[in-house]
């Protein structure tokens, strides 16, 4: 028996576990997106499949629908993959191993995907019904959202008939998002031009933070392994005279840096100090951080004196300098909304290919002029640091719109079903209803979505309560959407 057979709403759970068993992280999103046609095909669906794997299915409206303007349910195949330090999971080849614990659904050691899969399978579940009342429908299922919305930018939306958009990519239940920051993807590369030395080969790493979601979670101060990992070094370098051999961390660039491994050469003799000083750093950062990372780790493991090919002394400190100056977190509050980011970045990955190290790192942001502002100090500080600095995946924010007939079927919707009204926001985080408008701007663009905490963590879980809330509320909508 499938492990959430029993769950409500069924037809739900039942396509979010088969969603579940097939691997389907970013840029590995040919499988679901083959199964999404299949399933369109064996029930007489029309659907299209783009080049970038992205799938359109239309289902026409039940009776009294028929002429009704068709309604776009959208949200995102493809998923963030991480998993703890113990796990042998491989995202390539294994499914999620979900389970159910305190009214939440969850992948054991991993990412569970209900950002978004538990879009595609409300979609499917409505595609599939025969009972429930909905104007003509066209889902669209798009790739790659999650590393620089590669399949929004591919989609010819001129294929889609309806104006009005749903999409179901909002973490929080009782939340409409109605705008949300752009996004700009930088990095910023460094040849070590390693050179032959002997010395002690010395591997220091920073893990056990909890990291988070970049953008959502990006004003809680969350600790950044490669930002740490700079600090530390720039510490270390002041007496030590380092050299670099590999630097390597995180998993995304949208995901807050859980950890990070600096091997390094140093002076025979060097690793007590090194040793002591990394100590003294970590009972600092257990003090900054009262608390709020419990599970922080600073490790130093020395292997006996070798010839290694290192970065020189100035190329080190180069590489220090930049990963310690480098902007982190928020760097501007929204002047309209209160205690809104307005502009970020996040460093969120460093990463080796062969003698080259390269700094991933996400610019957010709701105003175009600052988000390239932001964007132009970084490739500042490369061109100081001698980096060679890059910038691409470059996505519009969404701006709020005065006027959008279905938020007020949604506020209305919501307010007879729950009594309140729901909250309306703008969010920092990025979502594909900016990239939509950029293409269509005659589109109107609401996101909702059930609770789903940890997102991009491996505390990721899904509220198996309100899931069935808000596919309960999605249906109303769509009921009112003639």
């Amino acid at each position: 028996m499938a492990v959430l057979d029993n769950l409500e709403p069924k037809a739900v759970f039942h396509f979010f576990e088969e969603l579940c068993s097939i691997p389907h992280g970013t840029f590995d999103t040919k499988r679901i997106s083959d199964y999404c046609v299949r399933f369109a095909k064996e029930r007489g669906l029309e659907v299209l499949q783009d080049e970038a794997n992205n799938v359109i299915i239309r289902k026409s409206g039940t009776e009294g629908y028929e002429g009704s303007d068709p309604v776009i349910i959208q949200g995102h195949l493809d998923m963030v993959c991480d998993k703890t330090e113990d796990s042998d999971h491989d995202f390539t080849k294994d499914g999620l191993d979900l389970y159910t614990e305190e009214g939440f659904v969850k992948a054991r050691n991993t990412t569970l995907g209900g950002d978004d899969g538990i879009a595609i399978a409300m979609a499917l579940a409505l595609l599939d019904s025969k009972d429930i009342p909905h104007p003509p429908l066209e889902a669209l299922f798009t790739t790659d959202e999650e590393t620089g919305m590669g399949g929004a930018m591919a989609a010819d939306l001129t294929l889609l008939k309806g104006t009005k958009l749903i999409n179901i990519d909002s973490e929080e239940e009782g939340y409409l998002t109605c705008g949300c920051a752009g996004g700009i993807t930088c990095r910023t590369s460094f040849s070590l031009d390693p050179q032959p030395d002997k010395g002690l080969a010395v591997k220091l790493r920073i893990s056990g933070l909890k990291g988070g979601h970049s953008g959502a979670e990006i004003h809680m101060q969350k600790g950044n392994a490669l930002k740490l990992m700079g600090q530390l070094l720039h510490r270390l370098n002041r007496d030590a005279g380092l050299r670099l051999v590999s630097l390597e961390g995180g998993s995304k660039e949208n995901v807050i840096a859980m950890d990070c491994t600096a091997t390094l050469l140093v002076a025979e003799g060097g690793l007590e100090k090194l040793e002591k000083e990394a100590q003294a750093m970590k009972e600092t950062w257990d003090v900054e951080f009262m608390g709020d990372e419990p599970g922080l780790k600073v490790t130093v493991e020395g292997a006996q004196g070798q010839e290694l090919s290192a970065a020189s002394p100035e190329r080190t400190t180069q590489i220090i300098d930049y990963l310690y100056l480098m902007p982190n977190g928020p760097q501007a509050y929204s002047r309209g909304l209160e205690g809104l980011v307005e502009t970020s970045l996040n460093p969120g990955v460093a990463s080796m290919k062969g003698d080259i190290l390269t700094i991933h790192a996400l610019v957010r942001s709701s105003v175009d002029s600052k988000k390239e502002a932001l964007a132009d100090r970084l490739r500042t500080l490369a061109a100081l640091c001698g980096g060679d600095f890059t910038a691409d995946s470059d996505y519009p924010g969404w701006m709020y719109k005065e006027h959008s007939p279905l938020r007020e079927i949604m506020v209305d919707t919501y307010r007879q079903m729950y009594g309140e009204d729901p909250k309306v926001i703008t969010i920092h985080a990025g979502l594909e209803c900016g990239l939509f408008l950029g293409k269509r701007p005659d589109l109107d663009c609401v996101s909702f979505g059930p609770d789903i905490p940890d997102v991009h963590s491996v505390r990721e879980r899904l509220d198996i309560a309100s899931t069935k809330r808000c596919y309960d509320y999605l249906k109303a909508v769509l009921a009112k959407c003639r």
